[in-house]
């Protein structure tokens, strides 16, 4: 299998890009090698199917946990339903690829990346990113790339190009851009409160290291003596769309012009005007080409119409700069938040509503053990914050089956997370597993950013000490050659006709997250930071609004929210507390009816309802770890007797044993003869052997009520045996 590989160098890393020898029957493909991390990435285009009338791409990131020499944990020791975080990479793909490709194409498209070699110090999913565009590139499909994608980090005051997995839980920044020659198409960034200079800054050096990767790109394909194929537009019957232009112009821009009226009135004028429109149209001759054209698609009509309105509301908003509903482009819609609107037996709940979107966030605290276990090929293993997001069809008035989470669901919801971990509190104070779920009653645009309000609330109302709450705005663009219009707080229409969705979450301090989607070919970097910073004023007016709902954490947790006491031992002694067979332990959570997890590094957490017993099962454990020193003494009650000695437990969980010689200073024929279990005694610690066995003494110890002094008695010692 012969094949070509090329190296590009690339930030002192060396990237290596192998094409002709794998997956001879996709349409192109590419191996991109950096370090041990290896992906394949494919791109196959086949003859559209009828009756499409959208781009029906699919982009699928498959991952095999081989690349990281694992077998699979379920059942059928196979990989099964994609991981989160590889659901997550799929859109990581998508969102830059999607507006790259012609509006008018309708053949079906697949890119499909797998990762099949991983190297901790280089995750897979940029590489993914820039492969895709290679192998449409390879594979002659219409296409305005090159693209390329990087991840920038912040390691104190340094931007880190591609940082490891190592380097990305260190900084303070875990940003990937995307672009092309024309400028940016996707962001996607989580930050730990950043100011928004410093997030700006990060997207234009990670936007000009993408220049080498595009030059790279078409080095490549001069070497192979491939010529790109520029997308060109086909030539359209423009009858149905000049018709309506003539015929409804007046009447779609009366109804965008009703600030005062609502969503549902809004939708209602415009099907008027298609309803009208389309009886107009059925009236005409037969042999009218208006006629004819629409009776030869039923989808003509819709799609010209909707052509119409978004062009009609664009020219108000550049032109006039008032909105459908009459705001101005830097304005907020009404903001409502209540915290604690369900019963406390939910740990806590918040209700955030902006405009027509209203998000319900629940927050459930949780002991160590709910974290969730990651099989994937991430190196954390663990989450430690969930957030899920539900997206009900009853939440824009539709109806539809309801099933798992789909890939816009999980999006959504690892958005919010993001934007939330920043301020969550550090693991050491507040041990809890928090889990928050976000449903979605109604939408009219930015849900994944009333879910982080949402979050704030709920949270707070639960108790959790965040470190800062967190706002999140979306803002929109509407641009038409050099005229460039940024709204603020976009609703449904202005995000389905505009040009971009880019969502600022953050606190007071700073930026926690970002995520920019476009549906034009790029975006300078000035305008981006045009954007991020008219989102802050917005994101800050958000906040106010949420403060007023509950301005700090709630100083108690619900009373149905476990308690937990969280405190360290040493990591050699967890045998000890784990007992044969867990014994030990078992016996400890059945006695004091709580529940305790321990992780490797000798951290115990105790769960209970009940926070006295949560303390004894405290005192037990700390008993059993607590170095006993020969000459200590302790008071302690008598537990069993054999026929040798009695033994006394002298610290919760540890006993130690008084051997009958040392029961006396005279000699003893029967140990019930001077103790009985249930009898106090205070004792010496005599000596610990070499098995870690604690021999004890009441020889010279006085008892309670006994003199200090004692008598030497000439009894002799008798030997331990």
């Amino acid at each position: 299998m012969q094949g070509k590989t090329q190296s590009i160098s690339f930030d002192g890393r060396e990237i290596r890009l192998t094409t002709g020898r794998f997956a001879p029957q996709a349409g192109g493909s590419v191996l991109v090698e950096c370090g041990d991390t290896a992906v394949l990435v494919t791109a196959t285009r086949s003859k559209g199917r009828d009756g499409i009338d959208f781009l029906p791409l699919i982009c699928d990131y498959e991952e095999r946990l081989y690349a990281a020499g694992r077998i699979p944990g379920s059942y059928m020791r196979r990989e099964a339903r994609p991981p989160e975080r590889a659901t997550l990479t799929c859109r990581l793909i998508d969102r830059p690829m999607r507006p790259l490709f012609p509006s008018w194409m309708r053949d079906d498209l697949q890119v499909v990346a797998t990762c099949l070699s991983l190297d901790e110090r280089v995750p897979a999913d940029v590489l993914a990113v820039t492969g895709a565009s290679i192998a449409t590139l390879l594979a002659g499909i219409p296409f305005n790339g090159p693209m390329a994608a990087v991840r920038v980090g912040l390691l104190g005051d340094d931007f880190v190009l591609n940082p490891s997995y190592r380097e990305i839980e260190r900084g303070d920044l875990d940003l990937v851009v995307a672009g092309t020659a024309d400028g940016v198409v996707m962001v996607e960034a989580g930050a730990n409160q950043l100011p928004e200079g410093d997030v700006i800054e990060a997207i234009d050096f990670g936007y000009e290291a993408i220049q080498e990767l595009i030059k790279a790109q078409e080095a490549l394909l001069k070497d192979l003596g491939i010529k790109q194929v520029k997308p060109e537009a086909p030539k359209e019957d423009n009858t149905v769309p000049a018709y309506l232009e003539k015929q409804c112009t007046k009447a779609i821009s009366a109804v965008l012009s009703k600030f005062e009226q609502s969503k549902e009135e809004r939708d209602n004028g415009l099907e008027a005007v298609k309803a009208d429109a389309a009886e107009a149209i059925a009236t005409l001759k037969e042999d009218d080409a208006v006629r004819q054209a629409v009776s030869s698609s039923s989808k003509l009509l819709n799609n010209s119409f909707k052509a119409l309105t978004k062009k009609l509301m664009r020219q108000q908003i550049l032109k006039d700069g008032k909105r459908v509903d009459g705001r101005g482009l830097d304005e907020v819609r009404q903001i409502n938040a209540m915290a604690g609107v369900l019963p406390r037996r939910v740990h806590g709940s918040g209700l955030f509503q902006r405009g027509l979107t209203q998000v319900l966030s629940t927050a459930t605290l949780g002991t160590p053990s709910d974290a969730q276990e990651m099989d994937d090929l991430h190196p954390n293993t663990e989450k430690l914050y969930l957030h899920h997001y539900n997206f009900p069809p009853y939440s824009v008035g539709e109806t539809r089956p309801m099933r798992s989470p789909g890939r816009r669901e999980i999006g959504h919801g690892a958005l919010a997370e993001r934007a939330i971990l920043p301020v969550l509190p550090e693991k050491d104070t507040f041990p809890y597993v928090v889990r928050v779920v976000s449903e979605v009653l109604s939408s009219n645009g930015s849900t994944s950013m009333g879910s982080v309000c949402g979050s704030t609330l709920s949270l707070m109302d639960a108790g959790v000490p965040l470190k800062a709450p967190v706002s999140g705005a979306a803002m929109g663009l509407i641009k038409e050659g050099k005229d460039i219009k940024i709204l603020t707080d976009i609703q449904g229409i202005e995000d389905f006709l505009g040009d971009m969705d880019f969502k600022v979450a953050g606190s007071e301090k700073g930026i926690t997250a970002l995520q920019m989607d476009m549906k034009i070919t790029g975006l300078p970097v000035k305008v981006i930071a045009d954007a991020v910073n008219q989102a802050r004023p917005a994101r800050l007016h958000i906040l106010e609004k949420m403060l007023e709902a509950i301005d700090k954490p709630r100083e108690t947790l619900s009373p149905h929210a476990p308690r937990l006491l969280s405190f360290r031992i040493d990591p050699e002694l967890i045998g000890t507390v784990i007992g044969p067979g867990g014994r030990t332990i078992k016996g400890i959570t059945e006695r004091t009816n709580t529940k305790i997890d321990i992780e490797d590094s000798g951290i115990v957490t105790i769960a209970s309802h009940d926070g006295a017993a949560a303390e004894e099962a405290q005192k037990i454990i700390e008993g059993l770890t607590r170095k006993v020193n020969e000459g200590e003494m302790f008071s302690g009650s008598i537990t069993r007797i054999i026929p040798i000695g009695a033994f006394v437990e002298i610290l919760p969980g540890k006993e130690g044993m008084i051997h009958i010689s040392q029961l006396s200073e005279a000699r003893v024929e029967k140990v019930e003869d001077v103790v009985k279990v249930g009898d106090e005694v205070t004792v010496r610690v005599r000596e610990i052997d070499n098995r870690g066995r604690i021999n004890l003494t009441l020889r010279g110890v006085p008892q309670s009520g006994e003199s200090t002094e004692v008598e030497p008695q000439p009894t002799p010692v008798a030997p331990l045996s």
